[in-house]
């Protein structure tokens, strides 16, 4: 017999479903900035109900990637130079602040961790993009999880999503081939697991920034209104 927290549970399951998809979709661009997000569309499009599609939406808000339109709704939330030079300014002040907290607090455990982090990432190559970046953002929070300030992960991570989006926007224009991306990588650990917290840090904010310029001056770009 199907009981009431039954329910309960199968409405946050299905909740948690469609804000995991539409978190997706918003960030890997398939919603565009500023499109109209009407919950009759998304419901079929995510086969679930409208109330977890409803939910999942407002929990979308406080993340930075839904907007909600007074009497009217939702959409996906804009995108803007004003916009991406904030983000990139705030996760740099934020993430360094975690970095050398991590740093200063270094064990054995953080660092096997943050090593192991890394070599997924090598090894899970830009083949498919998405679980890349999915590994991508896990050797970034590696290196700043050992801070122990849950507030401040959760906002270096949220970040870093609204960043990601940017570059994912950017799609193909983003052109890594100038870039030895991977040394950059590999130069941050080393500096990290030195405990050498300057360095890591310069080395991390020099990586954030020279993809920031190449996205900042995308905005320029005739063909790239999307971004």
């Amino acid at each position: 017999m199907r009981t009431a927290s039954d329910a309960v549970g199968q409405e946050s399951s299905a909740t948690h479903r469609a804000y995991l998809a539409l978190r997706r979709m918003i960030v890997v661009g398939e919603l565009q900035p500023g499109e109209k997000l009407k919950i009759d569309r998304l419901r079929t499009l995510l086969d679930t109900g409208a109330s977890p599609v409803r939910e999942a939406l407002s929990l979308l808000t406080s993340d930075l990637l839904v907007e909600r339109l007074d009497q009217r709704g939702f959409r996906a939330a804009e995108t803007s130079r004003e916009n991406f030079v904030e983000i990139l300014t705030l996760r740099c002040e934020l993430e360094e602040m975690a970095l050398r907290q991590s740093i200063a607090n270094a064990d054995e455990a953080w660092e096997d961790a943050l090593v192991l982090s890394h070599h997924k990432m090598v090894r899970e190559g830009r083949g498919d993009l998405e679980a890349f970046e999915e590994r991508h953002k896990a050797f970034h929070m590696a290196l700043l999880s050992n801070c122990h300030s849950p507030i401040l992960m959760k906002f270096c991570s949220q970040l870093y999503d609204l960043n990601i989006r940017y570059r994912y926007l950017a799609g193909k224009a983003l052109d890594y081939q100038k870039r030895d991306v991977s040394t950059e990588h590999a130069a941050i650990l080393e500096a990290a697991v030195d405990h050498d917290a300057d360095l890591a840090s310069e080395r991390l904010l020099n990586h954030y920034r020279q993809t920031g310029a190449f996205l900042n001056g995308l905005f320029s770009n005739p063909g790239s209104q999307d971004v």
